[in-house]
């Protein structure tokens, strides 16, 4: 089960030996930014002065959601996660025209799809439901069915670490997931949840108000939850619950780990709660245009790599960040010291 992964902080014994490397290689201190950072950080995950980025994955996770089902907190109606998983098993998303550009595999689970899917070779059968409760009237899951979704999650990490990746990303699709996500940063970030909820799918300002003021009413339905998976149980999803296990496994098995947006980044402040070590594997991949996001990786203390005014999910924004990872390891292989091209050193 979940309580068995346990995630030791990066060591930081060749971070001095990492930063001269870095700057070593011909070009000004720091002038490849948040290259620099990057590559210092993969050397310190996998403990080594020449990082290597093998295999590198996407897994999107999909589930419904109870609150979904009536239409009060989003524009789009729940039938469009089933619609939209069928279009990644068909290739046609942007995440899938993105792996493809990138050479990322890429998994789609069903974590929870309110539809029966035909067998299909890309669609991972991890089922927990047809959707969850309406957290208006009770938690979303048990705290029985939330450890299995986290555990699920962690088992299909585990699948890709067995075939060589050391890189996953990971992405969610789910009508209503932003209210799932922006209660969960509410819970943890002592932030009134109307700030904290956003338009979503694209919710107008009639929509906007209608969602804050039934995540207002669930706020105040449920006590304080006891632990951070009680918190996950009472206000998240199936697929959250997935992508925070599968988070925990990553680092566990000391992968580098590639944070999405507003939904993934959520899971990932679940995991944090439960393991604060497990930050020391994540790489962020961007800030996402959803209302709550910067304020929840401000929260983190973390800078997001890119600023592209995204939000769409999927694990969009973690594909177009692992080739900058990529590029990070390559300079730190490939690129020439000083000493080896024969370049002066010196600052005049």
């Amino acid at each position: 089960m979940m309580s068995n992964i346990r995630i030791t902080p990066v060591s930081q014994e060749l971070r001095g030996a990492l930063q001269d490397k870095i700057d070593q290689k011909t070009k000004p201190p720091g002038s490849l930014g948040k290259l620099e950072g990057i590559a210092l950080q993969a050397g310190l995950v996998q403990n080594t002065l020449t990082p290597v980025i093998k295999n590198p994955s996407i897994i999107v996770f999909a589930g419904d959601h109870g609150i979904a089902a009536d239409g009060q907190v989003n524009p789009f109606p729940q039938a469009v996660t089933a619609q939209m998983v069928n279009n990644f098993l068909q290739g046609g998303a942007a995440i899938n025209v993105f792996c493809r550009q990138h050479h990322l595999q890429l998994t789609v689970v069903d974590a929870g799809v309110n539809h029966v899917f035909a067998p299909h070779p890309l669609l991972k059968d991890r089922k927990m439901g047809m959707g969850t409760q309406n957290f208006l009237h009770m938690p979303a899951m048990s705290l029985d069915q939330c450890k299995l979704a986290m555990q699920a999650g962690a088992e299909e990490v585990k699948l890709l670490h067995e075939q060589g990746c050391n890189i996953v990303g990971f992405g969610e699709m789910g009508i209503g997931n932003t209210s799932a996500a922006a209660l969960l940063m509410s819970h943890f970030t002592k932030t009134p949840v109307a700030e904290c909820a956003g338009a979503g799918t694209g919710s107008n300002a009639q929509q906007l108000a209608q969602k804050r003021a039934v995540l207002q009413q669930v706020v105040a339905k449920h006590a304080s939850p006891a632990s951070p998976e009680q918190a996950l149980a009472t206000f998240g999803g199936f697929e959250i619950a997935m992508i925070c296990g599968a988070i925990q496994q990553a680092a566990a098995l000391q992968m580098l780990v590639v944070i999405d947006g507003f939904i993934v980044t959520a899971a990932l402040l679940v995991a944090a709660n439960i393991q604060p070590a497990v930050k020391d594997y994540c790489i962020f991949a961007h800030c996402s245009e959803e209302k709550g996001h910067k304020a929840m990786l401000q929260h983190l203390e973390v800078t997001p790599l890119l600023q592209m005014d995204m939000r769409l999910g999927e694990g969009t924004g973690a594909a177009l960040a692992i080739p900058l990872v990529q590029s990070a390891v390559a300079f730190l292989a490939e690129m020439a010291s000083f000493n080896s091209a024969q370049v002066s050193n010196r600052t005049i």
